[in-house]
């Protein structure tokens, strides 16, 4: 009996081809956004924890310097003399022109077995590793990929995280010009007898990085990610609703016959199950794919964004993995029981004798629709008690989602209030205004979903525009020197800008070195009083006369991130220094300070500058750029002028946010779709409503007309409501996730341009879905129409 029931409900679908493939395009897309956002997260994930077990950074402890300079070797010889199981590493980066690199130096005759350093076996020419000019060990990704001039051999090596290599300690050294260890990893058991380690040394010891500081740094971005999939699948999942609930409308009749022949309500609910399980394993399997496609092409995306905003290195290439592609079915699954779950109530209370009438899925009672009216205004209230209120990444969110359900619920009062308005002045036009309210609750759902796309897109593209126009005026004022000279070494830095002094307006070296403030890493730069900074410098907030009290040497400036993570203001304490000043740092990942120049060299006396900012008059650089490299022999990319900074900094920023840019499209295209998939859903239930008017007089091109226009005003209505969902969005982002996430906050800016733009896709889109079921009934044979009248409508 279930397998007759099952191919009675299923012959359906072989009469209506092209609604099936509207739902399994649904559940497809749905399942693809997710599972490629999920497949981006995942393989981030094991990028991170493949550079935490690095050296055993996830196991090991270490011992370094509170401030974060390098050691002196003698503290290393006396804790090996004294028995302590210690082995040094010395790290830094090299970087120029061609690219950057981190070096890892490792001794891997006093390594510890928890540390897992690569395997010097027959893969690798010892004699090579341990002797001049040494080797580099490195992922096969990092080794084809853009790498720093005149680098030792290169080999390929597992279980290197991208962008790094490990070497031998003494090729590192001189790589790094550093001779001192960095840290000392200390092996987990130690010789009995010993007392505790930090009673015989006074560096400090750092417990073992479990979680991964990066993993915690990019949390934000991820948790980001998977709102927009979450976004986007909800969006997919109206097309489904949409389709399944015509499905079960249009098959009454068919259940009705079952159970008149006595056919059990569990065995055809059951039958009904196991048709949409088929369907979401068919759909899902589809969308897994596509999502893998999807997660492929917008990695490298990802690992610019990454690496712009937080500095995590991770590969741009995507890796299989079972995880997400099982977790992409199995939200498939729970998605079609989620759209399906109403269908399914109203066929399990369908009486038995019920007549076999098709009408409209989700034709909402006014009651309905002030209970959406309540319930949105109950989000409303939350999301703003979350703004007021509210602490941390998940509260911002938690305000963010309440405000776009909120909106979608409230949307069948906004488009029914808008009509209201409406005083036709024709029959006919009243008739059309008072078919298009009818038309609300059909529509809803897919109008729900153009809502939260176009908010999604209007509150990310805002974001982003207010991101690049601040932060291109920050560069304006950052970068203010004509000029930028990169010098070989220190010494031939010396000679340069002693013979350059005469020549030019100013010289300001470019001096900083890599420390820990509150226990977090962050870069100290050491500058000289000149009116360049006192000019352009940007200052969120300051003290009286900044740049006097940094040149006395006695004072401290701090960037927004470092303020915000410790909660630090004008006065408090950094470095053993008052704070006199907090500055935008837009795209750094980290801490920064800068202190003066003196008081840096006395702190740190073996830095010696290689990097010179120099000021000239704008019409003389071209032709001093030309001397330092005819003249000096300087490389083409060591001297760099302002706007190829600038250019550079700019193409940085636009991958950073080329990810968010490619799923608003997405999210976008599949409302689109929904919206087809409802028109298409209503064109023939509307007949009995349209076959009357045509009989009356109403041609059946002015009807289609008519069916096009209202298409365009729904969506015009959408979009309307959309604007300030969107902008709320868009302040949400800055004023909360932003900070929440990066640690520093952006101004809004407002782009009426995009949104001009935005509208008239948002009506392309409604009128490319209404295009198809318009053409259909302009063309349709009187016959058709005529038929209505004798059907049992």
């Amino acid at each position: 009996m279930l397998y007759t029931a099952f191919l009675s409900l299923f012959s359906y679908w072989k009469r209506h081809p092209g609604q099936f493939a509207m739902l399994a395009l649904g559940l497809a897309l749905a399942t693809a956004l997710w599972s490629g956002v999920q497949a981006i997260n995942a393989e981030a994930r094991a990028a991170y924890d493949r550079a935490a077990a690095t050296l055993g950074q996830d196991q090991l402890a270490r011992l370094e310097r509170a401030d974060g300079r390098p050691m002196e070797i003698a503290e290393y010889l006396a804790l090996r003399a004294a028995g302590y199981l210690v082995s040094p590493v010395i790290s830094g980066e090299v970087r120029d022109a061609n690219g950057r690199l981190r070096i890892l130096g490792i001794d891997p005759l006093t390594t510890p077995a928890e540390a897992q350093g690569p395997a010097l076996d027959g893969a690798v020419d010892l004699a090579a590793f341990f002797t001049a000019p040494g080797l580099l060990l490195m992922s096969e990704a990092t080794a084809n990929g853009a790498l720093p001039a005149d680098l030792p051999p290169i080999s390929v090596s597992e279980n290197v995280p991208p962008a790094a290599a490990i070497t031998d300690i003494s090729t590192a050294a001189r790589l790094l010009g550093q001779n001192e260890p960095s840290y000392l990893l200390v092996a987990t058991a130690q010789p009995m007898g010993l007392p505790p380690i930090t009673d015989v040394t006074e560096l400090s010891l750092r417990a073992p990085d479990n979680a991964g500081d990066i993993a915690r740094l990019t949390d934000s971005f991820h948790l980001n990610l998977t709102a927009f999939g979450l976004l986007s699948f909800g969006v997919g999942l109206f097309i489904v609703h949409a389709a399944i609930g015509l499905a079960f409308e249009q098959r009454r009749a068919i259940v009705r016959t079952l159970r008149a022949l006595g056919t059990p309500l569990r065995t055809i609910l059951l039958a009904l199950s196991l048709e949409l399980a088929a369907v979401a394993l068919l759909a899902g399997a589809i969308g897994v794919g596509m999502g893998y496609v999807i997660a492929a092409s917008l990695m490298p995306g990802v690992a610019g964004t990454l690496r712009g905003l937080y500095g995590a290195e991770i590969e741009g290439v995507l890796q299989f993995s079972p995880y997400w592609a099982v977790s992409g079915l199995l939200i498939t699954f729970v998605g079609t029981a989620a759209a399906a779950i109403q269908a399914m109530i109203r066929t399990a209370r369908m009486p038995l004798l019920a007549p076999a009438m098709p009408r409209a899925w989700a034709q909402a009672s006014g009651r309905m629709i002030r209970l959406q009216a309540l319930a949105a205004l109950g989000l409303f209230t939350a999301s703003g008690l979350l703004a007021l209120l509210g602490q941390g990444l998940i509260a911002a969110f938690g305000c963010l989602a309440c405000l776009l359900i909120g909106a979608a619920l409230a949307l069948p009062v906004v488009m029914s209030g808008a009509l209201s308005l409406v005083r036709p002045k024709s029959a006919f036009a009243e008739w059309v205004v008072a078919d298009t309210r009818q038309q609300i609750p059909g529509l809803s759902l897919a109008l729900m979903a153009l809502l939260l796309a176009l908010s999604a897109n209007i509150g990310v593209s805002t974001m982003v525009g207010s991101f690049r126009t601040t932060f291109l005026g920050w560069l304006d004022q950052r970068l203010a020197s004509e000029l930028y000279v990169t010098a070989a070494t220190p010494d031939e830095a010396a000679l340069l800008m002693e013979a350059l002094a005469p020549d030019v307006d100013a010289i300001l070296p470019i001096v900083s070195t890599e420390i820990r403030l509150f226990g977090q890493p962050a870069d100290l730069f050491g500058v000289v009083d000149h009116a360049t900074y006192r000019d352009a410098w940007p200052f969120l907030s300051e003290a009286p006369d900044p740049w006097g009290q940094i040149a006395t040497g006695d004072a401290i400036l701090i960037n927004e991130q470092l303020a915000r993570r410790e909660n630090l203001t004008i006065g408090d304490l950094a470095n053993g220094l008052p704070i006199v000043g907090i500055y935008s740092d837009y795209g750094n990942p980290q801490g920064q300070a800068i202190v003066s120049l003196s008081h840096l060299s006395e702190t740190y006396p073996d830095l010696r500058p290689r990097r010179f900012a120099i000021r000239i008059a704008p019409s003389d650089a071209p032709a001093l750029a030309t001397r330092l490299r005819d003249d000096f022999g300087l490389p083409a990319d060591a001297v760099t002028n302002q706007a190829q900074v600038k250019a550079f900094s700019i193409e940085v920023f636009d991958q950073t946010f080329r990810v968010t840019g490619a799923l608003n499209v997405l999210t976008l295209g599949v409302a689109g779709i929904a919206l087809l998939t409802s028109l298409l859903t209503l064109a023939n239930l509307r007949l009995p409503q349209l076959a009357p008017i045509w009989a009356i007089g109403a041609s059946r091109a002015r009807l289609a007309w008519v069916e096009m226009a209202r298409s365009l005003i729904l969506a015009a209505i959408t979009f309307l409501a959309a604007l300030p969902v969107g902008l709320l969005l868009a302040w949400i982002l800055l004023a909360l996730v932003n900070v929440e996430a990066f640690g520093w906050r952006l101004p809004m800016q407002l782009f009426p341009g995009d949104w001009l733009r935005l509208g008239l896709l948002a009506l392309l889109a409604a009128g490319l879905a209404a295009l198809g079921p318009t053409l259909r009934l302009a063309r349709m044979p009187p016959a058709r129409l005529t038929q209505v009248f004798a059907q049992e409508r």
